[in-house]
């Protein structure tokens, strides 16, 4: 039983947001004038349109979680990250509507060319560090944006227009099955979530976080950083590649700008204003700019971009190593000075001033 409530009491704040996102889409509902049973049949609403809001944050979620273990873990700077998610994409797209493959096969698929990915980033990982393999990996991501544009695979991904007419499998359809999507991505992000954790936890991820502090002494040591950073690079890629075939099962056209630097770019954002390296917060970063996104363009119209711009800024001034990251480094600040103000105000009214005696 002890080891229940410790249990309890360390993931409370993880249990209570799980719980909170799950009855989320019925209170929505409740709160918009629409009954329980409206809900479940899928009927058209606000509620229902939050729920697509809230699936498209679970999936950048995904994408943002990813980059952190890469960038924030293990301390690889990639600019090409967004490649995994768009091979992920278009590759679904593709073997759902053009070869007809079901969704098991699919899913085989797409695990596999997460490692192929993994692999490919890998082969310069012994020889090129820091910026340097940055660049290549935005070569490789500039190369793989300028396939899918091109006129010859135009059947297939189509071009700049994008992947259009994907058929949903049965029971997966994000008009008629909303409710049952927003649940299935919902479980994919606290599945990653809670995988990624033991990663970070493992001696793996030791390693992988040593690898990022001094990579040197990690070698000296006795450790091969260069198979520490492929585990993480395999599992970064396979959930990216996973999450793009979430993106292109719900969306009804696969766009080519989730192949370009432009979306990397935006997950590093995300990683920027949640927290680099702290996992929580790049999920946190991804629901805040979406949601920023949405409601700014909706308030504040073709200034939303300069808005957000603004608490961007706001965020790296005051915030300076994100939401996140700068709670986790304040924390024990703030509950000291949290304490001392307490015992203040117990001595005062202990000990009252003689003015108020008399």
């Amino acid at each position: 039983m002890a080891s229940q409530g410790a249990y309890l009491k360390r993931n409370l704040g993880f249990l209570l947001t799980i719980g909170i996102l799950a009855a989320l889409p019925f209170a929505l509902a409740l709160i918009n004038g629409q009954s329980i049973a409206s809900l479940l049949a899928n009927e058209a609403g606000n509620a229902k349109f939050l729920q697509g809001l809230l699936i498209e944050i679970f999936i950048l979620a995904v994408f943002a979680i990813s980059y952190d273990l890469v960038l924030g873990v293990t301390g690889l700077l990639s600019f090409g990250h967004g490649m995994f998610f768009a091979f992920g994409a278009y590759l679904t797209g593709v073997l759902l509507k053009s070869f007809g493959w079901p969704l098991w096969q699919v899913l085989l698929g797409i695990v596999a060319v997460g490692v192929a990915q993994a692999l490919l980033f890998s082969i310069v990982l012994p020889r090129v560090k820091g910026i340097t393999f940055a660049l290549v990996t935005l070569g490789i991501a500039a190369v793989f944006d300028i396939l899918i544009k091109s006129q010859e695979l135009n059947p297939y991904t189509g071009s700049d227009v994008g992947l259009q007419g994907v058929p949903r499998p049965a029971g997966l359809s994000p008009v008629d099955d909303r409710l049952r999507f927003y649940y299935l991505a919902l479980l994919f992000a606290v599945v990653v979530y809670l995988v990624y954790k033991r990663f970070v936890d493992s001696p793996t991820g030791r390693v992988c976080i040593a690898s990022r502090e001094n990579e040197n002494r990690a070698l000296t040591v006795g450790f091969n950083t260069f198979y520490f950073k492929l585990a993480a690079l395999m599992v970064a890629s396979i959930t990216a590649a996973l999450a793009g075939m979430l993106h292109t099962l719900y969306k009804p056209i696969v766009s080519p700008e989730i192949a370009g630097l432009g979306f990397t770019v935006q997950g590093l954002l995300m990683l920027l204003i949640g927290g680099i390296g702290t996992l929580s917060g790049a999920m946190i970063g991804a629901a805040l700019l979406r949601l920023m996104e949405f409601y700014f363009a909706r308030w504040f119209g073709e200034s939303a971009g300069f808005v957000i711009g603004v608490v961007y800024v706001s965020i790296v001034l005051f915030l300076p190593y994100g939401i996140v990251g700068t709670w986790q480094l304040k924390r024990l600040q703030i509950k000291q000075g949290r304490e001392r103000l307490l015992s203040y105000i117990t001595n005062a009214r202990k000990n009252p001033v003689a003015g108020d005696s008399s």
